[in-house]
This record gives structure tokens, C-alpha cells and sequence, in this order.
């Protein structure tokens, strides 16, 4: 390209001057990526669903092997909170967050501490769900201690009804049910095993009854304090006596042969606090506990 003088006579080298209006171009028509939006208190985040999810699993891991499944609990998937306003906007009454003019990438100043007096009305309705949820989490772990507690004398299940527990009386085979047989009413269920298999409390109680027995050679009742009782009989051994307080697993007996039997076994009846006698493979379902 020819280069023009300058009325001095020094040529001009134009590619400077064009390199330059370039550069002035570039500062002047800069682009910039608009601000993200202010946060304010009534904007919302879903961040205290980790909080309280972690909270529920880590209870439910513990009672899950005890139980053999898993309780339902129904909770929120997400529970969020309100996020804030940043403080220096905030005192300003206006203008452009500090947070927001760093641009995308830039640090950005942590906001401060929001009391929960501060929150909107609907923010304070998810921490009460974040509370509720951290309740139910340590009303499960109370369980699963109760449960592991229950089964640290040899019963093989337990499972929380309302705020008792109750455990799998004996192991075995069911070889009898509640109602007519041979002619007469069977008033209870036969489990039948091996003599000196351990018979454990079904539940926590008071021993009432604990020796001889027409029919029963021996039995033990205990009396739960819902004022129902549950009846051992045909039993071997005893190892509680009247008076005792038992626990919901504990080993009582063990199963005999004794009165009017055709098999070693454990004759087990419930009797409601008026003194009837219920079928107890409903009752015992009714507890998690099925043969």
C-alpha cells in the first residue's frame, strides 16, 4: 500500500493508525454480561432438603437390619429456606449488589447471618418442616436402640408398635391354630421345637403367673401394662418367678413337654384386659409378627 506524507513530509504508517481506531473500537463497544438479579428474602432455595434427608437415612440405616425392612416416612423432598439480600445493598437502600458486580466468576462475599424472626411467613413454615424432619430422625433412632435392645437376648425380630416393641416369642413350626380342634376349643397357637428351646417375653411386663398349671404341667403369664397378657404353656423351665419385671426379648422359659401335650412345643394365648382370649395370629400380625 503507497503511505501518504503529512504536510511536514513524514510519511504516516496507516496499519498504527488503523490498529488503533481498532483498539478504541474494542474499549468503547465492549459487551458485558448484565448482573445476575438480587437476591431477596422472599426468593427461595432448596438447600435444607440435604440437611434433613441426611438426618431420616442415617436413623433408617439403623433400624433397617434390625427389622428387615425399611419404615415408611414420608417427608418433603424439599424443604427450602429463604436465601438473603446483600448487605451492603440492603443499607443502602438500593443499587447494584456488591456480589453482582465482581461479574460471573468473581468472588463472591458470603452474605450474612439471616435470624430466623427475619424469614417471610413461608420461609418459617420450612423450618418448622426442617425441625419435624429432625424429629422423626431421632424418633427412629429411639426405636432402633429399643429394637437392638429387645434382640440382644436371642429373639430373632422385634418391631416397634406404637411406643412398645414386641418380639418373636420362640422359633419353630406352627402346628396348631386358634379355634375348634378335636372337638374343643384351642384358645391359643402351638409352636412347635426341640425341648429347651428359649421362650422370650413377648413384650415388657410384670410376671403374674409363674408354676404349675392344670393341663399346662407348667406355664408363666406375664401382664403388659396395656393390661393384656400373654400365656406360656407346656413349658420345661421357668426362669422368672411372680412379681418379676420382664423386657420385651427377654428369655423366660424355655419349650417343654409337660401336661397334656403330644410334642414338645410352646402353647401361646393373648388375653385382652377383660380376661378374653384372642386369636393371636391376628393380634400378633396386627405387631409385625406373622408365622
Amino acid at each position: 500500500m503507497a503511505l501518504h506524507r503529512s504536510p511536514s513530509g513524514a510519511e504516516t504508517d496507516h496499519s498504527e493508525v488503523r490498529t488503533t481506531y481498532l483498539n478504541v473500537a474494542a474499549v468503547s463497544g465492549v459487551h458485558r454480561l448484565p448482573p445476575p438479579p438480587a437476591a431477596s428474602l422472599c426468593g427461595r432455595a432448596t438447600v435444607a432438603a440435604v440437611a434433613a434427608g441426611a438426618v431420616v437415612a442415617a436413623a433408617q440405616t439403623l433400624v433397617t437390619p434390625l427389622i428387615g425392612h425399611s419404615p415408611q416416612v414420608t417427608i418433603g423432598a424439599l424443604l427450602p429456606v429463604a436465601n438473603t439480600t446483600d448487605a451492603a445493598t440492603a443499607a443502602a437502600g438500593g443499587g447494584t449488589p456488591a456480589a453482582a458486580a465482581t461479574g460471573i466468576g468473581g468472588d463472591q462475599p458470603l452474605p450474612d447471618t439471616l435470624a430466623v424472626g427475619a424469614l417471610d411467613p413461608l420461609a418459617q413454615l420450612d423450618v418448622k418442616s426442617l425441625t419435624k424432619a429432625v424429629d422423626i430422625g431421632q424418633e427412629l433412632a429411639r426405636q432402633a436402640q429399643l429394637i437392638r435392645s429387645a434382640l440382644a437376648g436371642g429373639a430373632s425380630e422385634a418391631h416397634p408398635f406404637g411406643d412398645t416393641i414386641y418380639v418373636r416369642p420362640t422359633s419353630g413350626t406352627l402346628t396348631s391354630v386358634f379355634g375348634a380342634r378335636w372337638g374343643v376349643q384351642h384358645l391359643g397357637i402351638d409352636i412347635a421345637n426341640k425341648i429347651g428351646t428359649p421362650i422370650y417375653a413377648l413384650s415388657d411386663g410384670v410376671v403374674e403367673e409363674a408354676g404349675p398349671a392344670s393341663g399346662f404341667g407348667l406355664w408363666v403369664v406375664l401382664r403388659h401394662p396395656d393390661g393384656t397378657r400373654s400365656v406360656y404353656g407346656h413349658i420345661n423351665r421357668m426362669f422368672v418367678k411372680l412379681g418379676d419385671k420382664v423386657q420385651a426379648g427377654e428369655e423366660i422359659a424355655e419349650i417343654g413337654n409337660r401336661g397334656e401335650s403330644t410334642g414338645p412345643h410352646l402353647h401361646l394365648e393373648i388375653w385382652d384386659a377383660a380376661g378374653n382370649k384372642l386369636n393371636p395370629i391376628p393380634w400378633l400380625a396386627r405387631r409385625g409378627i406373622n408365622f
